[in-house]
């Protein structure tokens, strides 16, 4: 986590000469410190990617002023841009059903202090979880998920999403497809963890579809959620070594530490703003 408070600058726009000195002259004219810059163009795409962070006490002035400064050079520049501050936590809200792995890790890493964040509540399909989640303070919400009720219950997720005032939804194993209408409302703020190296194996019991094929390496795919199911731009993905010895639950049990491993680095590109959106992929700024 950071030893100090930074503003994150994450923009991208038409790659043209001197998009970097505009920016870095405006931020040094008003005494800013970057502490850490990253540029990527896509030569096809003709298109430019950044990410900056710069010490908060360094600049004058606040947020809001930032943002009115610097709002000419974005238009100047015909850029997609925002800047964060971390000393706002980001609220993450988890959705679960009866697989417990993903949510044992985050809410580990949560209260250890690894993911300096708010987890305002968590959901689930199932009563499963209540009491563990209820143990650490977070509040609990069953909202179960039939095939009559499927709108009503998404429903219930967003309002109570809106309530808490959620800046991005992980679904930690949350074995039910989301609504389109649920997941256009919130483009790049739904992340999930697919147990697949995608686009291996898509859709249930993918452990058992490797098995079937022979697979010598298993892994898991952290994305964000779009109406295209599993199909969403990708943000980490990681594998594991497997071999003709491994039954389907042993396949499971290696699957689900890569999992955990892969939906925390996930989020936490999200959490610090590394990731910046190109169509259906991403670029990120490790």
């Amino acid at each position: 986590m950071p030893i100090a408070d930074y503003y994150t600058l994450t923009l991208s726009c038409p790659d043209r000469v001197g998009i970097v000195a505009a920016i870095s002259t405006f931020i040094a004219a008003h005494g800013g410190w970057i502490t850490e810059a990253s540029h990527h163009a896509d030569p096809d795409a003709q298109r430019f990617f950044m990410r900056q962070q710069i010490l908060v006490d360094s600049l004058p002035f606040g947020i809001e002023s930032f943002r009115e400064k610097f709002s000419r050079i974005a238009t100047e520049f015909g850029m997609d841009w925002h800047i964060a501050d971390t000393t706002r936590k980001k609220r993450v809200v988890i959705l679960v059903s009866k697989s417990g792995h993903c949510l044992y890790d985050l809410l580990g890493r949560w209260q250890a202090k690894e993911m300096d964040i708010d987890i305002p509540c968590v959901i689930s399909n199932h009563d499963t979880f209540r009491s563990f989640v209820e143990w650490h303070g977070i509040a609990f919400h069953h909202i179960p998920v039939t095939h009559q009720g499927k709108t009503s219950a998404y429903t219930k997720i967003v309002d109570l999403f809106e309530e808490v005032r959620g800046d991005v939804m992980v679904l930690a194993r949350y074995m039910q497809i989301l609504t389109h209408e649920v997941c256009v409302r919130y483009p790049g703020r739904i992340i999930n963890i697919h147990h697949s190296f995608l686009p291996s194996f898509v859709g249930a019991k993918p452990y058992h579809q490797a098995y079937g094929r022979g697979v010598k390496l298993i892994g898991a795919t952290c994305h964000y959620v779009t109406p295209d199911l599993d199909q969403g731009p990708i943000i980490e993905q990681d594998v594991v070594r497997v071999d003709h010895s491994d039954t389907p639950d042993a396949l499971i049990r290696s699957g689900k530490d890569v999992e955990k491993t892969v939906l925390a680095r996930g989020l936490r590109y999200h959490l610090e703003d590394r990731v910046l959106l190109h169509g259906n992929k991403t670029i990120i700024f490790r």
